[in-house]
């Protein structure tokens, strides 16, 4: 791994926001945009170096607009084939994938990245 290019964190959208009950699915973009905002302003606690952070929507929470610190991609279809596809174009980088959806871990652990539950970027 190239110790120059910064660690790509591939944020599943979805499954962080919902893991805690507070109401995201009255909003799911306005969740999905909180998300984002609190990713910009707090990167990714517990890494100190640089890191490209992507978030990945689906669904109710397409069309969320990137912002500085954080790339927000709007999967066509699954979320979750979009992210494995992210982490397949990243081979040979650094790679963590915050998720709690077990085929999810699965699949990205096969292709080398490493993976972090919701709570790593959530309060």
């Amino acid at each position: 791994m190239n110790a120059d290019v910064p660690l790509l964190v591939i944020v599943d959208a979805a499954n962080v926001v919902g893991s805690v009950p507070d109401g995201w699915w009255r909003d799911r973009r306005g969740a999905a945009e909180r998300l984002r905002d609190r990713l910009a302003a707090d990167g990714v606690p517990g890494h100190a170096g640089p890191v490209e952070i992507v978030l990945v929507v689906e669904g109710a929470a397409r069309g969320v607009a990137s912002v500085p610190g954080v790339l927000v991609e709007s999967a066509a279809g699954s979320g979750d084939d979009h992210m494995v596809e992210l982490v397949a174009r990243a081979a040979g980088r650094s790679c963590l994938v915050v998720t709690a959806d077990r085929e999810l871990r699965r699949r990205v652990t096969e292709l080398g990245a490493d993976v972090a539950g919701p709570r790593t970027v959530r309060p």
